[in-house]
C-alpha cells in the first residue's frame, strides 16, 4: 500500500485544531512559502506554562504522526526556555509563554508573510 502525503495546508490545518482543542493562546499562521523555502507556513502560539508547552508539543506530534506526518525534529522541549520549535519540515509550529513570544516577535521578523486567518 502506497503512503498518501498531507499537503502543507492539510498539515496546518491538523495542528491549528489540535492547538485550538488544546486551549493555546493567539494562534496565528503565517504562509511564508514566497518568502524562503524552510517551510510553507509557521504556526505560531503561546501557552500559559511550560507544562501547557509541553502537552502541547506531545499533542500536536501525535496528531500528525497519527495521520502518518511524524515530526522529523524538535527543539526546546526539554530545557524550560519558554519556547519549542516542532518542525514538520512543510509546516514550523513555534510554541511559546507569552513573555518569549513578544521577546522573539516572530509575526514582526517575518512581517512580509501573508496571515492566515484561524477559524
Amino acid at each position: 500500500m502506497t503512503k498518501q502525503y498531507m499537503t502543507p495546508k492539510q498539515m496546518m490545518e491538523i495542528a491549528v485544531k489540535t492547538l485550538t482543542d488544546k486551549k493555546a493562546k493567539d494562534i496565528k499562521v503565517l504562509q511564508i512559502e514566497q518568502i524562503t523555502t524552510i517551510a510553507d507556513y509557521f504556526v505560531i502560539a503561546s501557552g500559559t506554562s511550560l507544562r501547557q508547552l509541553r502537552t502541547l508539543t506531545e499533542e500536536l506530534s501525535e496528531a500528525l504522526e497519527s495521520v502518518g506526518e511524524p515530526p522529523p525534529r524538535v527543539e526546546g522541549y526539554r530545557n524550560a526556555g519558554g519556547w519549542t520549535l516542532v518542525d514538520f519540515g512543510a509546516i514550523a509550529v513555534h510554541l511559546f509563554t507569552d513573555e518569549v513570544r513578544k521577546f522573539y516577535d516572530l509575526e514582526r521578523l517575518w512581517g512580509d508573510a501573508k496571515e492566515i486567518a484561524v477559524t
